[in-house]
């Protein structure tokens, strides 16, 4: 059975479990005020458009795209556990990518923690570098900044 990249509700059960285990990986692994996380009520605002990995009846991954104005934010990428390796993410990262572009922005920009090694990985396969900070993030030795100019 393929996988389906289609836009969701971060309410849904399924959405919010895996968000919830996004979210406490990264409290177990940061300091709180290095933790830039969206909650659930957050992602459902007007200017984030959020996407699910879908096989059959099962959401194996979600991600957000924060519209900044100029730029797209990548908010909340997580792919579950038992499906990593299966080109989930890329293919997550590909549709916020898409999503960015039929938006007309000029850039992606993104915070991730500085341990994530598989995520920094994934992204500088999809064509993002490093960067400073943006937006109202601020340096620290928790956050990695990287960006992709559309």
């Amino acid at each position: 059975m393929s996988v389906i990249i289609e836009t969701g509700d971060p309410r849904e059960p399924q959405a919010t479990a895996l968000l919830k285990q996004s979210h406490a990986l990264m409290e177990s692994l940061f300091p709180p005020e290095d933790n830039h996380f969206l909650d659930i009520s957050e992602l459902c605002q007007p200017e984030i458009t959020f996407f699910v990995a879908r096989q059959g009846d099962k959401i194996l991954g979600t991600a957000a795209l924060a519209n900044k104005g100029g730029y797209g934010e990548v908010k909340s990428m997580f792919v579950s556990p038992d499906a990593r390796g299966l080109g989930v993410g890329a293919r997550l990262l590909d549709r916020l990518e898409a999503q960015a572009r039929e938006m007309g922005l000029g850039a992606m920009k993104l915070e991730t923690g500085s341990l994530l090694r598989e995520a920094h990985r994934l992204y500088a396969r999809g064509g993002f570098a490093e960067c400073g900070p943006f937006g109202e993030y601020e340096e620290n030795s928790s956050s990695l900044f990287m960006e992709k100019a559309l």
